[in-house]
């Protein structure tokens, strides 16, 4: 499917680094990943290091985790991947280069061409590679002030991959849309927890009427990118002829603006050359046959069959598609007879409570019963209201869904007579100058109404209204 270079001034490619938070080990040395609260400097070994006489060995589980996110993300995969060496001076690598891949030269990464189909565009992935996390680096206030800088090496050698998309974005937001369904892919491939720190970072490539690219770096959080974008588009806009130089930028969160830290680096400066220590990684048809096999169904897809077998709008599936437990819990309530729609619905308002409990706090509530109570809410034999307290109650206490509902007074409220003075009396209090035409001063009395007795039928209490309007 060809696809159409990006219209407007403003251009904008993404290289987003993806911890492979799942393995337990480094890439090429047997340190532990689990670096986060540790002391600095303590998971390195001589590997970690470059120091002579070491040798890397590739984490085979790594290659399987990329090949995933490859297959995602509707890529080739290379039959045969190699690793190059980057040479460049960065205080965070311990060695002075990083194992890296690279798809010139003869160097082919891991996987490429593919593309991720957003509700408006289709962003094409440029490659995936594998490559080593550098250091961390520590400044006394910020990059351009500060006097020293403190590097820990223990992220130095953690199993990254890194995600280049073509410059296909024509604003900031469309970019954090991506990043928001890339997290929401990484994460239900069961390769990346987006949740934990430094797991996902962003560069951010940005040109704006022809201009030069600007790389920004250090985007530390998807929070952080529409921020970022927007501010570095608008002062390249700022330029007079609306061109400026290529150069890296740095982005500052305390002050929310881009730093110059240097001139744009070209290839060259690099000096690309194979690494000697690792020989060609050859990606048999078998062993990616058996990837795509294991491989998670990843939350487009799942939106799109939630659509055709459960009949959930297309906004909806992808909200409760995109949380692999959310997801699971509403096939299993599905499954045992509750509409489609009305699961999803009620899941999602009370995701908060749901999460909670599929994580072990509070007492599990088995899909059977959401299922039965969504039954009572339909039959009208419970309010909406009491429903969500009968849900809150079998959290905190447990029990059946027919003994908290008796306990509730379940029933709704639909005598006439007796809403009909309820209504009056709001009626009086509110003033109905407008409720006749305007839907929302009629919605606002159905709510006074309800207020006043949570118990009432929402639907005849409309009903009355209507009446005493007309």
């Amino acid at each position: 499917m060809n696809v159409e270079e990006p219209s407007g001034d403003v251009k904008i490619g993404l290289e987003i680094h993806c911890q492979l938070t799942a393995l337990k080990t480094k890439l090429f040395c047997s340190c532990s990943s689990d670096y986060r609260d540790r002391e600095p400097n303590e998971l390195v070994c001589p590997t970690c290091f470059g120091i002579p006489g070491t040798l890397p060995v590739l984490n085979e589980k790594a290659v399987e985790y990329a090949v995933r996110i490859g297959l995602a993300l509707n890529c080739k995969i290379a039959s045969t991947t190699t690793f190059y060496r980057k040479n460049y001076f960065y205080p965070d690598l311990p060695k002075d280069f990083q194992i890296s891949q690279y798809d010139k030269a003869g160097g082919v990464a891991i996987a490429s061409a593919g593309y991720v189909q957003l509700e408006r565009k289709k962003v094409r992935i440029r490659r995936i590679q594998l490559e080593e996390d550098p250091g961390k680096l520590t400044y006394e206030g910020t990059i351009d002030r500060s006097s020293y800088s403190l590097v820990d090496y223990n992220r130095a050698g953690i199993a990254l991959v890194e995600i280049v998309t073509e410059p296909d974005f024509g604003s900031a937001k469309e970019a954090k849309v991506f990043l928001e369904r890339l997290r929401a892919t990484v994460e239900a491939l069961g390769v990346s927890d987006g949740e934990l720190e430094g797991a996902m970072r962003c560069d951010a490539n940005v040109s704006v009427g022809g201009g030069g690219r600007v790389e920004v770096k250090n985007i530390s959080s998807f929070k952080e990118v529409e921020k970022a974008l927007s501010y570095e588009v608008l002062r390249q806009s700022t330029f007079a002829g609306g061109a400026g130089g290529s150069e890296t930028r740095h982005w500052d969160e305390r002050r929310s603006i881009t730093i110059s830290l240097r001139l744009k680096e070209g290839e060259q400066d690099y000096r690309y050359f194979p690494e000697p220590d690792l020989p060609p990684v050859v990606l048999s048809r078998e062993f990616v046959d058996r990837v795509r096999a294991a491989t998670s169904e990843v939350p487009e897809a799942r939106a799109e069959r939630y659509v055709e077998r459960y009949g959930l709008s297309a906004q909806l599936a992808m909200e409760i598609s995109r949380d692999p437990e959310l997801s699971r819990f509403f096939e299993d309530t599905a499954a045992v007879g509750a509409p489609g729609p009305d699961a999803a619905s009620w899941i999602m308002g009370l995701r908060g409570q749901i999460r909670k409990m599929l994580s072990g706090e509070g007492r599990a509530i088995s899909p059977q019963a959401l299922a039965e109570l969504l039954r009572m809410v339909k039959e009208g034999t419970v309010t909406r209201a009491q429903a969500k307290e009968i849900f809150a109650r079998m959290l905190a206490e447990g029990g059946s869904v027919s003994e908290l509902a008796a306990k509730a007074g379940a029933g709704a409220l639909s005598d006439e007579e007796a809403i009909e003075s309820l209504v009056d009396e709001v009626m009086a209090a509110t003033g109905v100058a407008d409720a006749k035409t305007n839907p929302k001063a009629f919605n606002y009395l159905v709510g006074q109404v309800l207020k006043m007795e949570r118990n009432a039928d929402p639907k005849v209490v409309a009903r009355v209204i209507r009446k005493k309007l007309a």
